[in-house]
């Protein structure tokens, strides 16, 4: 039984062609939080591999990588690459599992694999008060920002497409806005509009923005009268199996007694 995708590829490429590259601020950040753990991994990577929709941005900042497109099929070859970066693109995977299934897959033993992208928490005021703002004035409402994963969502994937030692965290990044045409602006700019196969096809009314942005300085502005905007950006590793790798000690092979190591009594519990 087939399910229809929840993003219109199509769409999605051509927002993407009409980015700019000099707007991409939450993929600079999210090169930046790479870097830096990558830096505290004690290994070196010769044969690193990026999937990103902005190869040129990413290959500047890795240089000798090869960058491929997020595409359903990735171009990776299997087992040719010491690292696998998922660059800013898993958030609109209709089938995120598949993607880091290949990604594995393209790792040799023991390889590392490292994805950035918008968490759950992204764009939350906004999601917020254009639902309000569309009901208010249409009486409906319409898919307009995509359901990113949580973190605990996001990490079980991991778990699911088989990696070792699965890691998921998360960091927080807020700008501020002039007004919600100002930060549409922005995410246009970055490729990063809606493309939801079920979005509105005809042009939202011009009153729901407008009650949108009251709501935005209603309930979030700041003193000096900007809007923030929320960006969560989760972060997954993990390794590919290898048997050189630390594993949990099977239930009741311990050698010695917690109580003994805490100098403290044992109680047994009552059956």
């Amino acid at each position: 039984m087939s399910t229809s995708p929840l993003f219109d590829r199509a769409a999605l490429l051509a927002h993407r062609r009409r980015a700019d590259t000099a707007d991409l601020f939450l993929h600079r950040a999210a090169v930046e939080d790479i870097q830096d753990r990558l830096s505290m991994v004690k290994r070196e990577f010769t044969k690193p591999a990026i999937v990103t929709p902005f190869p040129d941005f990413w290959r500047d900042a890795f240089p000798g990588s090869v960058c491929v497109p997020d595409t359903e099929t990735l171009d990776l070859q299997p087992e040719a690459h010491d690292l696998v970066v998922h660059a800013m693109g898993l958030h609109w995977a209709n089938d995120p599992v598949g993607q880091l299934i290949q990604c594995r897959r393209a790792l040799i033993e023991d390889g590392f694999f490292l994805a950035v992208a918008p968490g759950g928490q992204t764009l939350a005021q906004l999601r917020a008060v254009l639902g309000q703002a569309e009901t208010e004035i249409t009486g409906g409402l319409s898919p307009r920002i995509a359901p990113m994963g949580e973190i605990r969502e996001l990490g079980a994937l991991l778990q699911r497409a088989g990696f070792a030692l699965p890691v998921a965290d998360s960091f927080d990044l807020t700008a501020s806005y002039r007004d919600i045409t100002h930060l549409m602006h922005d995410l246009r700019a970055m490729g990063e509009t809606n493309v939801m196969a079920h979005r509105l096809r005809r042009p939202t009314r011009r009153a729901v923005f407008r009650r949108a942005d009251e709501l935005y300085r209603a309930h979030f502005a700041q003193p000096d009268g900007r809007i923030p905007a929320r960006f969560e950006l989760v972060c997954l590793t993990g390794w590919s199996p290898s048997e050189s790798q630390p594993k949990p000690l099977r239930p009741g092979s311990a050698q010695a007694r917690l109580a003994d190591a805490l100098n403290a009594t044992e109680t047994p519990l009552p059956d």
